[in-house]
């Protein structure tokens, strides 16, 4: 039947005139067009809802263990909705750092949604409390799932940020309930969820020295000040490697100067080459 299907398809293709060959050629070259839509955000973002659900749990527990009130656990779920940035208080406060502290390492880890909020921010409508209100949902996920190209798809960023708040705040409900009857989280391994959701975000971003660098210092400032300075100090402090990235390498490498030298190259003999033909222009 398969068969059937493919000879006649051929067939028609056949018969047509070669105008409209091309025509279909070019239609079935053309490269698919994303999904538009607040049910193909939900899509996109569907796969990702089951971890989303456990590290929401895992804040949960976590927050309770470090002292902090249900109610205050999930007001700062609904409120803040960013993940690294509430491990982050939640480390802090749980080393029994200072409230000070917290919030710096929170405003830190959050300071990336500076430029992608400038990115997507005309995909925003209405009044202030509208925009105000879909901007919440822009995080790390629907930024990237709804970017094409430098424009953003409203309804796909919407879509996948509302699944992913109303996961993230589900798991943090459950957490904070589960944290009740928990004597200690680390018995279930949930102490090492801050460590392993920080390693996932940087493993991706060691791809350059200059990253790796960043990286090693960054380690080695927190773990020099960890005994001698309060908790959440060492966090903060470990931040000024990212100046690394500020220093310009004195020596491209090998492959670019060898292309920076036949560039150069080239336009010499291209500028020779020109001079040579002024004469016989000239004679001409």
């Amino acid at each position: 039947m398969r068969g059937l299907f493919l000879h006649t398809a051929a067939s028609v293709v056949a018969s047509m005139p070669k105008s409209a060959q091309r025509t279909v050629a070019a239609v079935s070259a053309a490269p698919a067009q994303p999904a538009s839509g607040y049910r193909a955000g939900v899509r996109a973002v569907l796969p990702l809802i089951p971890a989303v659900l456990a590290f929401g749990v895992s804040f949960g527990v976590l927050a309770q263990a470090a002292d902090m009130s249900a109610a205050a656990s999930i007001v700062m779920s609904a409120t803040t909705f960013a993940g690294s940035a509430q491990f982050a208080v939640v480390s802090v406060l749980g080393a029994g750092g200072t409230a000070a502290a917290a919030i710096v390492a929170a405003v830190l880890l959050n300071a990336r949604y500076g430029p992608m909020g400038l990115a997507a921010a005309e995909v925003f409508k209405g009044g202030p409390l509208r925009r105000i209100l879909e901007a919440q949902l822009l995080v790390d996920e629907s930024w990237a799932l709804s970017n094409r190209d430098g424009r953003f798809d409203r309804r796909v960023m919407l879509g996948a940020g509302g699944f992913l708040y109303v996961g993230w705040n589900a798991g943090t409900a459950v957490g904070v309930v589960a944290g009740d009857s928990l004597a200690d989280p680390a018995t279930l391994g949930l102490d090492a969820a801050f460590p392993a959701l920080f390693l996932a975000l940087l493993a991706p971003l060691l791809r350059a020295r200059t990253s790796v660098a960043a990286a090693l210092l960054g380690a080695a400032i927190a773990l020099a000040l960890t005994p001698i300075t309060p908790a959440g100090v060492p966090v903060i402090a470990a931040t000024a490697a990212c100046l690394v990235g500020l220093a310009r390498p004195r020596s491209l490498p090998a492959g670019a100067q060898a292309g920076e030298a036949g560039r150069r190259q080239g336009g010499q003999s291209r500028h020779a080459g020109g001079h040579e033909t002024r004469p016989q222009e000239a004679s001409t």
